[in-house]
C-alpha cells in the first residue's frame, strides 16, 4: 500500500490560491494577441523562424494556451520531455525553451525571458520518490527520464535530511516503474499523477513539492522560460509568453474540460491540480525558493559556482 504525503482530492492550508491577480490578468488580457494584430515583424533580428520547445506535461498548458496562434507566421512550438527541452537548447534545436530550472542554474550563458514558469507552494501532485521499504535503508533510485530539476532535489532531499547517497539509475519512459531494480523510484509529470497504481509495489512515496516546503517554507521553482540566443526580441517574447499564461488561467476550465480524460482525470481534479497544486508566477518568493535550491545545489557539489542565477534584467512581479 501506497501512503502519499499528500492527498490531492483535500488541499493543505498552506496551499493558496492561484487566483491572487486579477488586476495583473486584466491588464495584460487588455493588450492585443499577437495573432490579432495583423502582418507580425520577427522576433529575431536574423529573421529566422523562432523556435519555442515546451513541456509535453499537463501543467504546461496553461502556459502555451494559444501560444502557437501567437508564433504564427514568426516561430513554432513544440513539445517534449523537460531533460530533451534541456538538451535541445544547449544544442542550439530550439531557440527558447520551458526547462528544468535546474539546468537552468547549472548552464552559463542560459537567460529567463518570462516572469511565467511552472511552481508549487507546498505538495505538486505530480513529482513523487516512491519508496519500497523505508527511505533511509534505500541503496539506488531509478530517476525519471525526463527529470533534472527534481532528479536533484531528490539528491538533496535524501542526503540533507537523511544522509544517504544513493546510486542512481535512469528510469526510461518505456520502463515500468514497479519491476525497475531499485530501492525508490522517481516519478514526475503525468505518471507520478496516480499513486494508486503502484500500491502494490511500494511502500510510501514523498511528493517532492511538499518535501521543499515543509524544509523551507519557501516555493519551489520546476521549470522556466530560457534562451541562449541573442538576436531574439527577448522583451516582446517575454510579454508574448506571459498573455499566453494570462489567457490560460481564464480558459482553465476550458483546458480542463479539453484534456481530462487523456490523463485519467475529472474535471475537477484537473483544475484542482493547475489551480491549487501548479502556480506559473516567477514572483519574488518563488525566486527566494530559486535561490536556495542554488545555494543548496552549490553546497552538495551538483552544480558548479558559476552557476547562473536571474540575470538583472528579468522583470519579477
Amino acid at each position: 500500500m501506497v501512503t502519499t504525503t499528500a492527498n490531492p482530492c483535500s488541499l493543505l492550508p498552506l496551499v493558496h490560491t492561484a487566483w491572487t491577480e486579477p488586476r495583473e490578468c486584466e491588464t495584460r488580457e487588455s493588450i492585443p494577441r499577437e495573432s490579432e494584430k495583423g502582418a507580425k515583424s520577427p522576433l529575431s533580428s536574423s529573421n529566422q523562424f523562432v523556435r519555442v520547445g515546451a513541456v509535453s506535461y499537463l501543467n504546461s498548458k496553461p502556459l502555451i494556451h494559444g501560444l502557437a496562434d501567437d508564433l504564427a507566421g514568426i516561430g513554432q512550438l513544440s513539445t517534449d520531455l523537460p531533460s530533451r527541452l534541456a538538451d535541445q537548447i544547449k544544442s542550439g534545436a530550439i531557440d527558447v525553451g520551458l526547462i528544468p530550472a535546474f539546468e537552468y542554474l547549472k548552464t552559463p550563458g542560459l537567460r529567463l525571458v518570462s516572469n511565467s514558469a511552472i511552481v508549487s507552494r507546498g505538495p505538486v501532485w505530480s513529482v513523487r520518490l516512491f519508496f519500497r521499504n523505508e527511505p533511509s535503508s534505500v541503496k539506488r533510485v531509478a530517476l525519471d527520464e525526463g527529470s533534472r530539476t527534481s532528479a536533484a532535489l531528490s539528491k538533496l532531499l535524501l542526503h540533507e535530511t537523511l544522509g544517504i547517497r544513493p546510486e542512481t539509475q535512469m528510469l526510461h519512459m518505456t520502463d515500468d516503474p514497479e519491476n525497475v531494480d531499485a530501492d525508490a523510484v522517481l516519478l514526475i509529470g503525468d505518471r507520478a499523477m496516480h499513486p494508486e497504481n503502484y500500491e502494490h509495489s511500494f511502500r510510501l512515496s514523498w511528493d517532492l513539492g511538499e518535501k521543499w516546503f515543509q524544509w523551507t517554507g519557501l516555493p519551489f521553482v520546476f521549470a522556466g522560460w530560457v534562451t541562449r540566443e541573442s538576436s531574439i526580441d527577448e522583451k516582446r517574447l517575454g510579454r508574448m509568453l506571459d498573455e499566453a499564461k494570462h489567457r490560460g488561467r481564464r480558459d482553465v476550465r476550458k483546458i480542463c474540460e479539453d484534456c481530462c480524460d487523456s490523463y485519467g482525470l475529472t474535471v475537477d481534479k484537473c483544475l484542482d491540480y493547475l489551480t491549487n497544486y501548479i502556480f506559473f508566477d516567477l514572483n519574488q518568493d518563488a525566486v527566494r525558493g530559486l535561490e536556495e535550491f542554488r545555494s543548496r545545489c552549490l553546497r552538495a557539489g551538483l552544480i558548479e559556482n558559476n552557476a547562473n542565477i536571474l540575470n538583472a534584467s528579468t522583470p519579477i512581479t
